[in-house]
């Protein structure tokens, strides 16, 4: 096919995946008035297609999609106009689907579908494949906020140096399991004797009190044992306790420094490690920054993912808490998930709780895989993640 007449969705991977399986010279998108006057969707499209290597030549026919005689008339025109393309019916709304069988009730043009439970294209009819065409698209984390007009930014971690650190991450969790009640008095302790984050030129050495004041007025002790451990591991160096004295270590590197001043990295790492792991992703990304615009000269609308990780055109987000989860936390998952990865996407939240029944039904209401502290403590979460993802091709 030369071209292909897309039915516009609001489900991003619907209108780029046939463009992407099949690379014809042009694409016709065929969308509401409203929709096409709102959004800039040919400059997102371009964008998006050249970032992927494609140059198709695009253009938009607007219409209403609830009087299908004007559809109808409409999707003759643009057939009429391009007598070498091909329809893809895998998008778009049940009023234009209608349409579109109405026009191919009284013309030759060929159609196909696309199969998200197979992950094939299928000849609906007249196309060049006959029989079940597997897609053999495979994408990246960053494609998915590129398709639905967003970006992606580098959080509070450099991916690309994270395998160095790749074996001292396990050691890190199971540290962290043993000392987890008090794991978050033990992170408040290193900030107050360690420089603020922010400061660039900080020292890896700290020298500071046994006992520094916490918040309303509060004492925290140096948290002696942990602080051991984490010596032990090759995280801290030339450690000194004098009890009831001083405190004194040096941090092995930078982002050993980081990771030991936020009380969340720990889960973030050993999840994204895990992930990692199980040999089932293309892709896999922690501390992820989303900007849903896209645009750096308007304020942009950001969110954080802790991990994010890509199986072929399936992508699956993941939110990392040390803490309860609240039904906030699985809301603002959910929304991230549909904007950005629509109804093939996947979502879990991992927790170093044990989740409670109300949360629980309120994530299998929302479709969201809950990992809580017993699959971390008994090492399933590479069995969760295999789960989660058992039907994905």
């Amino acid at each position: 096919m030369q071209t292909l007449i897309e039915l516009y969705d609001e489900r991003p991977l619907e209108n780029v995946l046939g463009v992407e399986m099949f690379r014809p010279e042009r694409v016709v998108y065929i969308c509401t008035e409203e929709i096409g006057s709102v959004k800039p969707i040919l400059e997102t499209l371009r964008i998006y297609f050249q970032w992927r290597g494609l140059n198709p030549e695009l253009s938009i026919v607007k219409g209403s999609f609830y009087e299908v005689g004007t559809m109808l008339e409409l999707f003759r025109r643009v057939v009429s106009e391009y007598p070498d393309c091909a329809i893809d019916i895998t998008g778009g709304t049940d009023a234009v689907l209608f349409a579109a069988g109405l026009l191919c009730a009284e013309s030759a043009v060929p159609v196909f579908t696309y199969s998200r439970r197979k992950n094939c294209f299928y000849d609906i009819r007249g196309t060049v494949f006959k029989e079940a065409l597997p897609c053999t698209v495979v994408y990246t984390v960053e494609d998915f906020f590129l398709m639905a007009g967003g970006s992606m930014r580098e959080g509070r971690v450099d991916n690309a140096i994270l395998v160095q650190y790749l074996h001292v991450i396990d050691p890190f969790f199971q540290l962290y399991l043993r000392h987890r009640r008090d794991w978050k008095r033990a992170v408040n302790y290193i900030q107050r004797v360690s420089q603020a984050e922010d400061n660039s030129n900080a020292s890896l050495f700290v020298q500071g009190k046994y006992l520094v004041k916490g918040e309303r007025g509060s004492r925290i002790e140096a948290p002696a044992e942990t602080l051991k451990d984490l010596e032990r591991i090759g995280f801290l160096q030339n450690l000194v306790i004098v009890p009831g004295e001083s405190v004194s270590f040096r941090f092995r590197d930078r982002q050993i420094r980081t990771w030991l001043r936020d009380v969340g990295s720990l889960l973030e790492l050993y999840v994204y490690k895990a992930c990692l792991d199980t040999g089932l992703f293309q892709d896999v990304r922690t501390s992820v920054i989303v900007d849903w615009q896209g645009d750096e000269k308007i304020k942009p609308v950001s969110n954080e993912l802790d991990v994010m990780c890509t199986r072929g055109v399936t992508p699956v987000f993941i939110s990392c808490k040390v803490c309860d989860v609240r039904t906030d936390d699985l809301n603002e998952l959910a929304i991230l998930r549909n904007r950005f990865g629509g109804v093939m996407a996947r979502a879990a939240i991992v927790t170093a709780e044990r989740g409670g029944f109300g949360m629980r039904n309120r994530a299998e209401e929302l479709g969201i895989m809950v990992i809580d502290l017993n699959d971390l403590t008994r090492g399933r979460i590479g069995e969760r993640l295999r789960s989660l993802m058992r039907d994905i091709r």
